[in-house]
C-alpha cells in the first residue's frame, strides 16, 4: 500500500487577509514540501498542470526536477498531465528527462483535465475534447514503446521514423491514466493495461468500488495481469492534532476555492454543513487527525481496493507551515499503521 501527496500549487487569496502569495514562493515551497514528503517516508508526491492564475504549477515536470536532487526515493509524478491540449514527444522528453535526474522515480498521469484554460491557450478547439486525448494517448504510449517512432493521426503533424530523447531509465516509463469517475476511461485504461488514479472527491467512495471491478474486468478480457494493475486514489484532505483544528483550519481556504470554482460551474454554495458531511467516515474529506485519517483511507483499500492514495493538501491557500505540518504526519503517523495493518488484513485474505 501506497501512501503520498499531491497538489495543484495553489495561489488562492489567504482568508483572513486577502493577501496572495506570488507563484515564485509557492513554487519554492512546494519544493520544501516534496523534500519533507521524502524524509517522512511518503511512497509518491504528484503534482497537477493548470494554467489559471491561482495555481502557479504549469509545468509540473519542472517542479518535480527541482526536488529530484534533493530526495531520495519518493516517486515523482504529474497528477495529472493535460494530455488532450500537450504534445506527447515534449511530455515524453520532460518526464524521461525528469526519469534520469531522478534515476528512476518519474511517472506520468496523463488525463484530460477538469479545466479547459488550456485548449485555447494552446490552440485547440474544445469539440475535439475526446478525439485529442484519444490520439495524443496512442502517441504517447507508441514514442514509450520504440526509440524511434512512425507515427500518424490527427491534430499534429506526422512522425517518420524519427527518435525521440533521452531515454528515461525505467523501461517503460509508467503512464497512469487519470479519471474523474468516467465508465469510458475506466474501460480504456484496463483493455491499454495501464494503471489507473480515480479522483475521488465528492460522494461516497465507496461508490467507486464498482469502477474499479469495471477496470480490472477489462484488464483481465484485453489479456493483461490484474494483479500488477495499481489503482490509486486522489483526494481532498488535512491533517492536524486532532479532528477540530483540522476541521476548522481546512474549511474556510477549501470553502473559498470551491466556491470560486462553484460560480464558473454552476455549483451549489459550498457551505460548514457540506464540508462536516464529507469529512464524515463514510465521506470523501480526509480530514481530521492522524487517527481518523488513517482509519478512512484502509476503509478505503479494503472496500474499494486501491493500492495507493494521494492526499491533495491544500486545496486553497494554507500556511505553509500547517502544510507542511500535515505532510510530517502524513508520513510519520498515518503511512506507518496504514501499511501495518494492510500488510496483515492481506496477509489473511
Amino acid at each position: 500500500m501506497e501512501i503520498g501527496l499531491s497538489t495543484f500549487v495553489e495561489t488562492t487569496p489567504d482568508v483572513q487577509t486577502g493577501e496572495v502569495i506570488s507563484h515564485a514562493q509557492r513554487l519554492r515551497e512546494v519544493v520544501e514540501e516534496i523534500v519533507l514528503a521524502d524524509q517522512v517516508g511518503l511512497d509518491v508526491f504528484g503534482v497537477g498542470e493548470h494554467h489559471r492564475k491561482d495555481y502557479a504549477a504549469s509545468s509540473p515536470a519542472i517542479i518535480l526536477a527541482a526536488a529530484a536532487p534533493q530526495t531520495k526515493r519518493i516517486r515523482l509524478t504529474s497528477a495529472v498531465t493535460v494530455l488532450s491540449s500537450a504534445d506527447p514527444v515534449r511530455v515524453f522528453e520532460e518526464f524521461a528527462t525528469l526519469d534520469g535526474i531522478s534515476n528512476g522515480r518519474a511517472e506520468i498521469m496523463a488525463g484530460r483535465g477538469s479545466f479547459i484554460e488550456s485548449f485555447p491557450l494552446f490552440g485547440y478547439d474544445l469539440k475535439d475534447y475526446d478525439e485529442l486525448f484519444d490520439k495524443k494517448l496512442e502517441l504517447l504510449l507508441k514514442i514509450r514503446e520504440s526509440e524511434k517512432v512512425t507515427w500518424r493521426g490527427g491534430h499534429r503533424p506526422a512522425i517518420q521514423n524519427l527518435g525521440v530523447y533521452p531515454r528515461p531509465v525505467q523501461e517503460p516509463l509508467p503512464v497512469w491514466i487519470g479519471s474523474g469517475g468516467n465508465t469510458q476511461s475506466v474501460i480504456r485504461a484496463g483493455i491499454l493495461g495501464l494503471p489507473l488514479v480515480l479522483a475521488i472527491i465528492g460522494g461516497s467512495p465507496l461508490q467507486f468500488a464498482g469502477l474499479v471491478k469495471l477496470y480490472k474486468r477489462a484488464a483481465a478480457q484485453a489479456g493483461h495481469d490484474v494483479s500488477k494493475l495499481p489503482v490509486a486514489s486522489h483526494s481532498h484532505g488535512f491533517i492536524a492534532e486532532d479532528n477540530e483544528t483540522a476541521a476548522d483550519k481546512f474549511f474556510s481556504p477549501t470553502q473559498q476555492a470551491m466556491n470560486v470554482l462553484g460560480r464558473e460551474r454552476g455549483w451549489g454554495h459550498y457551505d460548514r454543513s457540506s464540508f462536516d458531511a464529507a469529512r464524515s467516515f463514510e465521506g470523501a474529506l480526509y480530514v481530521g487527525d492522524s487517527d481518523m485519517v488513517a482509519e478512512k483511507i484502509i476503509h478505503l483499500r479494503k472496500n474499494v481496493g486501491i493500492t495507493r492514495f494521494m492526499l491533495h493538501v491544500p486545496v486553497g491557500s494554507m500556511p505553509h507551515e500547517d502544510v507542511m505540518k500535515a505532510i510530517e504526519l502524513l508520513g510519520k503517523e498515518v503511512a506507518p499503521r496504514v501499511r501495518a495493518e494492510i500488510s496483515d488484513w492481506e496477509a489473511m485474505q
